[in-house]
C-alpha cells in the first residue's frame, strides 16, 4: 500500500514537472528551432542558415496568444531591419559613421512600427544585412529565415496545443488566500492579549510582504488569460478571465485592508505598551472575527476558481455561511467597544478603524457585490468589443 502511495505521488510530480512553464517552453522552442533550421537548409541560399532556428526559438512561447504577437512582432521588427538596410546600401558603404547612421535610424524605425521588445532586433539585422558583400542576397535570405522560424514556431503551437494554464493560476489564487489566512490568525491570535510593539510591527511587515505574493500571482494569472485566448480548445474564455480576474483585485483590496489592519494594531500597541490591546473580553471576540473572516477569505478563492457547478455551489454556500457567521461576531464586537468608548474614549479612533476595516472585508468578499462586480466587467468589455467592431460596420456601410 505504502509503495503504490509513493508511486501515484512520483507520477503525480512527474505530471507537474511536465506541465511546469520553463519544461514547457525548452521543449517546444528545441523541437521548433530543429525543424526551422532543417527546414531553412533546403530553402535558403545560405550554408549555416541560423536565422531561421534563432527566430522559432524567440517566436515559439507559452501560450497560443504570445506565439502569435511575439511572431508578428519578430518578423516585423526583422523586415523593418532589412529594409533600412538595403536602403543605405544604395546610398553608402560600410564606415563608421554609416553604421551609427544605421543604427539611430533602426531603433527609430523600430519604435515606429512599434515592434515592443525587439526594437534592438532591428538594428541587429540592419547590420548584419549592411556589414556583407552581397546585401541582396542577403537581405533577402534573412527574411526568408525568419519567416520559416515564425512559420514553424506557429505551427508547433498550431499543431500541439499549448496548455491552458487556468488550474495553475488557480493554484495561486488559493494559495495567496490561505497565506492571507495564516496571517489574520496570527493577528487574531495577538491582539486576544498583550502585544508588544515589536510583535505587532512584525506583523505589519508581513503584510506588506503579501504585495509580492500579489505580484507573482498576477503574473501566473496573465499567463493564464494569454492561455485562454485564440485557444480552440476552450468555450468561455473570456468569463474565464473575469472570474480569475475579478477574484484576485478582490484578495488585492483584502491584502491591502488587512496591511491597514496590522498598522491599526501597531498604533494601539504603541498606545497600550502596559495593557492588553483590547479590554478583557473583547479581545477574544476580535480574535474570533478575524478567525471567521480569514475563513471566508478561503472560501471565495475556492469560489472563484472553481470550474464544477456542484463544486461552486458548494464553496458559495460555505462562504455565505462564513460572512454571516463574521457579520453577527463583528456586531457584537461593535457593541463592546462601543460601551468601552463610553467608558474611556482614549482610543476610540484606533477602536473604530479596527471595526471599520474587518466590515470592509466582509463586503469586498459578500457574494452579493461579487455579482454586481462581474456582471459591470462583462458589460465593459462588451462595450470595448463593439467599439472595436465597430469601425468594421461603418466600413461595410
Amino acid at each position: 500500500m505504502r509503495v503504490a502511495q509513493e508511486w501515484k505521488e512520483s507520477l503525480g510530480r512527474l505530471v507537474r514537472r511536465h506541465r511546469d512553464p520553463v519544461v514547457v517552453q525548452a521543449l517546444r522552442s528545441t523541437a521548433a528551432a530543429t525543424i526551422a533550421y532543417v527546414i531553412a537548409l533546403h530553402l535558403s541560399p545560405e550554408p549555416a542558415p541560423l536565422t531561421a532556428p534563432l527566430t522559432a526559438l524567440l517566436v515559439v512561447q507559452v501560450t497560443l496568444y504570445s506565439t502569435l504577437t511575439t511572431g508578428i512582432r519578430r518578423v516585423n521588427s526583422v523586415v523593418a531591419g532589412v529594409l533600412v538596410a538595403i536602403a543605405f546600401s544604395l546610398l553608402v558603404g560600410l564606415t563608421w559613421w554609416s553604421l551609427a547612421l544605421v543604427i539611430v535610424a533602426s531603433l527609430a524605425v523600430g519604435h515606429l512600427v512599434r515592434v515592443d521588445e525587439f526594437v534592438p532586433e532591428v538594428a541587429i539585422s540592419a547590420m548584419l544585412v549592411l556589414g556583407v558583400t552581397a546585401v541582396g542576397n542577403t537581405a533577402w535570405a534573412r527574411v526568408l529565415e525568419t519567416l520559416i522560424g515564425a512559420v514553424v514556431g506557429l505551427g508547433c503551437n498550431l499543431l500541439l496545443a499549448p496548455p491552458v494554464w487556468v488550474d495553475e493560476a488557480g493554484e495561486s489564487i488559493v494559495e495567496l488566500a490561505r497565506r492571507v489566512r495564516q496571517l489574520m490568525l496570527r493577528v487574531g491570535d495577538e491582539a486576544a492579549g498583550h502585544t508588544p510593539v515589536e510583535n505587532a510591527t512584525a506583523r505589519l511587515h508581513e503584510a506588506r510582504r503579501l504585495d509580492h505574493d500579489i505580484a507573482q500571482v498576477d503574473a501566473d494569472l496573465r499567463q493564464a488569460e494569454d492561455s485562454l485566448r485564440l485557444n480552440p480548445r476552450v468555450q468561455e474564455g473570456l468569463l474565464h478571465r473575469i472570474v480569475l480576474r475579478t477574484g484576485l483585485d478582490t484578495l488585492e483590496i483584502c491584502t491591502v485592508v488587512l496591511r491597514v489592519i496590522t498598522r491599526t494594531l501597531t498604533d494601539l500597541a504603541k498606545e497600550r505598551e502596559s495593557e492588553p490591546l483590547f479590554p478583557p473580553g473583547t479581545g477574544d471576540v476580535v480574535e474570533q472575527l478575524l478567525s471567521e473572516v480569514a475563513d471566508a477569505v478561503v472560501s471565495f478563492a475556492v469560489l472563484v476558481t472553481s470550474h464544477v457547478s456542484a463544486n461552486a455551489e458548494s464553496a458559495e454556500d460555505r462562504l455565505a455561511a462564513a460572512l454571516q457567521q463574521a457579520a453577527t461576531t463583528r456586531d457584537k464586537l461593535s457593541r463592546l467597544l462601543l460601551e468601552e468608548i463610553q467608558r474611556d474614549a482614549r482610543q476610540w479612533q484606533l477602536f473604530g478603524a479596527v471595526l471599520t476595516e474587518t466590515t470592509r472585508i466582509i463586503d469586498e468578499l459578500d457574494t452579493e457585490h461579487r455579482s454586481r462586480r462581474l456582471m459591470e466587467e462583462l458589460d465593459r468589455c462588451a462595450r470595448r468589443q463593439h467599439a472595436r467592431l465597430s469601425w468594421v460596420a461603418r466600413l461595410r456601410a
